[in-house]
């Protein structure tokens, strides 16, 4: 393919969803007994695309922000990270979606959404063009930015007919928000969306909900999905990949806030698919991202270069002065 007369590569990751600004709480315990709160920074897809970013794997974030200073804030962070904001536009009139996170001294906790109005509610169909396409190596969407507003499933369909078309395989992470849409919702919107995902990225309690009592393998099959990867948290993650199971092991932390640890995961997998990896491999180098995010309070914070991975596996020592 060519654009100006030139060989266009390959080489970008395409994700597209909604940004949030995160209240993080500066204490443990129930949200009513909170009194104070920091600004972070949210999304799932968004955290996706910082995570690769950090890696050092050029990637492309599709949204829409609002004209409010949130929204500066999150453009100018977003841009900071490196990743490419063309197809990032302001909207005027629509506020910026909010999310205030509870924390529970375990790392773990509840996530509460005010994203009514939100701007990602003015991306239509006509957003989508081919070209856009002509220099993405992969497309990574996740079933938030589906669930948040009824027309995202016709933008995601168009995206993946047109990767289909154009040779460009696709990883999906159903994140599964039932604050947002119901489990009958989001069954019937991924099951329109399987037959395109090579890489299916899912929780394991998710793909339970999604498939119910179908053996896994059976449902890999009915959808020629290439790769099915199981995160199971404190348990590791396995992947079905050419008829085979693959186990790996967790890494042993202490969790602090596990929101992003996913996303993530999902970052250090497709890293590690373009780096040539083998299945062995990219389990384990997710799992470590995914542990080590865990490890810091925010969504994204936690969320490491290359190098901090390569320190944490034990191949590489840090010198630190």
């Amino acid at each position: 393919m060519k654009a100006g007369g030139k060989l266009v590569e390959r080489n970008y990751i395409f994700t597209l969803g909604d940004a949030l600004i995160t209240f993080n709480p500066v204490a443990t315990g129930p949200l009513r007994y909170v009194d104070s709160f920091e600004r972070k920074l949210g999304g799932a897809e968004l955290n996706f695309a910082i995570g690769c970013a950090r890696l050092g794997l050029p990637v492309k974030w599709m949204s829409r922000l609002g004209g409010d200073e949130f929204s500066k804030y999150i453009y100018n962070t977003v841009r900071g990270e490196g990743i490419n904001m063309e197809y990032v536009k302001h909207v005027s009139g629509y506020p910026t979606s909010l999310n205030f996170k509870e924390i529970l001294e375990n790392g773990s906790g509840k996530t509460f959404y005010y994203r009514y109005q939100s701007p990602i509610l003015t991306m239509t169909e006509e957003d989508i063009d081919e070209s856009m396409f002509d220099d993405i190596a992969y497309v990574h969407l996740t079933g938030v930015f589906l669930a948040i507003a009824p027309q995202n499933l016709q933008i995601g369909l168009s995206i993946l007919r047109i990767a289909k078309a154009k040779g460009i395989p696709v990883s999906f992470d159903p994140n599964i928000r039932l604050k947002l849409w119901t489990l009958e919702q989001a069954r019937a919107a991924y099951f329109e969306i399987f037959p395109y995902v090579d890489i299916l990225l899912t929780g394991l309690d998710e793909i339970e909900m999604i498939i119910d009592t179908m053996p896994f393998e059976q449902f890999v099959a009915q959808y020629n999905i290439s790769e099915l990867v199981i995160k199971d948290g404190a348990n590791g993650s396995k992947a079905y990949v050419d008829g085979h199971w693959h186990n790996a092991e967790p890494f042993l932390v202490k969790p602090v806030d596990t929101v992003g640890a996913g996303d993530g995961y999902d970052a250090a997998y497709i890293f590690g698919l373009m780096n040539g990896y083998d299945v062995a491999e990219r389990l384990r180098f997710a799992n470590a991202v995914g542990a080590m995010v865990t490890t810091v309070k925010g969504d994204n914070e936690g969320l490491p270069e290359y190098t901090d991975v390569e320190v944490f596996l034990g191949q590489k020592t840090l010198v630190e002065r």
